[in-house]
């Protein structure tokens, strides 16, 4: 483990994702024809455009964010630590709690996630799912809405308080959209409803300081009004606008107390899962329709193990979340370097 290096570290991810796959039976969706919707993945979309807007995860077509929205998102990272359940640092008793939310595909992938056995997650970070079933952004973005009290419950249930929240994995669709509704205004509306959802969990969380969001799976086999396509794949542009929201200066989602009032944790993108059907990402993901639920909405086991394995990817390889997420006595500084330069550039 000393000496591990980058092919030897995603040799481990394969492994442990080969070891902690349970071998579902098939599932089909009612409509496994649309293998394709012919839409490009914002990740290759890069400075081309969808219906004359521009791709990629971060401003100017690229999937690398601003190296001073990176830097920030550094700093805040190394100041994240085991919190006791009053929020003072305590690095013997305390814990660093990584808590999801939003809707039942969510639920179902952070599930997996939480089985994976990880040997690269700090002992002292925590997993909690606080996402639910039928809890579609519209309902997430109301403060008064039961989606946050269950969420208090689910962390006292486990013994946790609100103070030790200190990251959120954020992932949340529209539900029944009105076809009145076309592109960009129903992205627009799910921008305005994710803002909400990270400015409450500020206000709920005080001790909140990143959000990852994540945009939705692929949905073309999908037989029901639960953000089908093209909503699936319109859902990756309001997560794109929201974080450029707040890498442009948005006060209402400051994240640095120098700059005013903190109304949102600092923002970036989680894994961005969203590829065309069998139509080949250029890294190679595909979503085949045994991937899904009967439904053709929900990920089968498989499916919601495919997502899990993109986050424990990401959490491994994300420079904002190594000081926090990974054991640092399990791997040497010579994996943490390259890490904190690709970041900056």
């Amino acid at each position: 483990m000393k000496k591990l290096n980058k092919i030897v570290f995603l040799l481990l991810v394969l492994s442990l994702l080969t070891l902690t796959l349970p071998q579902p039976d098939p599932t089909f969706a009612s409509d496994c024809s649309q293998t394709s919707v012919g839409f490009t993945p914002l990740t290759d979309l890069g400075t081309g455009t969808y219906q004359g807007y521009q791709g990629g995860l971060y401003p100017n077509g690229s999937n690398q964010m601003p190296a001073a929205h990176a830097q920030a998102g550094l700093n805040i990272a190394q100041t994240i630590q085991p919190l006791s359940p009053t929020g003072q640092v305590d690095m013997v008793n305390g814990r660093t709690v990584l808590l999801s939310l939003g809707m039942s595909n969510t639920s179902l992938e952070f599930t997996a996630f939480m089985t994976l056995n990880d040997p690269l997650r700090g002992d002292l970070v925590q997993l909690i799912n606080g996402a639910q079933g039928g809890k579609s952004a519209e309902f997430a973005s109301d403060p008064n809405d039961d989606f946050w009290t269950t969420v208090d419950q689910r962390l006292a249930n486990d013994g946790f308080m609100p103070q030790q929240v200190q990251v959120v994995w954020l992932k949340e669709a529209r539900a029944e959209v009105d076809a009145s509704e076309v592109f960009p205004t129903d992205a627009e509306i799910l921008q305005d409803q994710l803002r909400s959802i990270v400015q409450i969990a500020k206000t709920r969380f005080p001790n909140l300081k990143i959000a990852y969001l994540t945009s939705r799976i692929y949905a073309g086999y999908a037989n029901t009004d639960l953000s089908p396509e093209p909503e699936a794949y319109q859902s990756g542009f309001a997560v794109k606008w929201l974080i450029e929201e707040q890498i442009n200066g948005s006060p209402d989602l400051n994240y640095d107390p120098n700059l005013g009032s903190v109304l949102a944790p600092w923002l970036a993108w989680g894994p961005y899962p969203w590829a065309d059907g069998t139509t080949q990402r250029s890294d190679g993901l595909v979503w085949l329709c045994t991937d899904f639920a009967n439904d053709g909405t929900h990920p089968a086991v498989n499916g919601a193990y495919k997502v899990a394995g993109m986050l424990l990817n990401f959490f491994h390889l994300e420079a904002t979340a190594v000081p926090w997420y990974t054991d640092s006595t399990q791997l040497p500084i010579q994996y943490y370097l390259p890490l904190v330069v690709n970041s900056l550039q």
